[in-house]
């Protein structure tokens, strides 16, 4: 599994109905994208869940890292390129993924938190006590799904967590959800990807 996210910060008073309709016209086109774990279509709203900007930042979750590079050398990104300019794409390596009780309903949110290990760290201590707690998050009501990945290019771990309501404010940075693709959360596996 690969974690991949791209943010597009927009101007203040960028119309955000820009956004969902272009989710609502093309969201459905990764639906059955072939590798593609899930993608949650996620925006933030300027003074909605104290997000300081606009921002338009779908998270995904690969189970095929060659589906990964299809998509980014091919003409879904083309067109975000072509509309916003190249995002930077931020990756992970997945070490964790389990559904929630929710997993059954549409997420209406997600978050994701970046967490820096410490120089002085023990990288598997950390990660192992992460992973115990994305375990408890898994079983909490209300969680559609959550991930765990690293980025040992900076020595940081991506927290991500969909949820079927408001996501509590110590999860992270919120975003609404416009859409889910999800055509091979099966293959994300559930536990530790290591």
């Amino acid at each position: 599994m690969h974690a991949m996210q791209y943010a597009i910060t927009l101007p203040a008073d960028y119309d955000m109905q820009i956004i969902r309709h272009r989710v609502k016209s093309k969201g459905h086109l990764l639906d059955d994208f072939e590798g593609l774990g899930l993608k949650a279509y996620g925006v933030r709203e300027r003074g909605v869940d104290g997000s300081p900007v606009n921002q338009y930042a779908p998270f995904y979750l690969w189970a095929d890292p060659e589906a990964m590079n299809r998509f980014l050398l091919g003409d879904g990104f083309r067109g975000v390129v072509r509309d916003f300019g190249r995002p930077v794409v931020q990756h992970w390596q997945g070490l964790f993924h389990r559904p929630g009780p929710a997993a059954g309903a549409l997420p209406r949110t997600f978050t994701r938190r970046t967490e820096s290990l410490p120089e002085s760290a023990d990288v598997a201590t950390v990660i192992a006590n992460a992973v115990a707690g994305h375990e408890e998050l898994a079983a909490s009501d209300g969680v559609h799904g959550t991930a765990l990945a690293l980025d040992p290019r900076h020595w940081e771990l991506v927290h991500f967590t969909l949820w079927a309501d408001a996501a509590p404010e110590s999860a992270g940075d919120c975003y609404q959800v416009l859409h889910l693709s999800a055509p091979g959360t099966g293959r994300l596996g559930a536990g530790r990807q290591w």
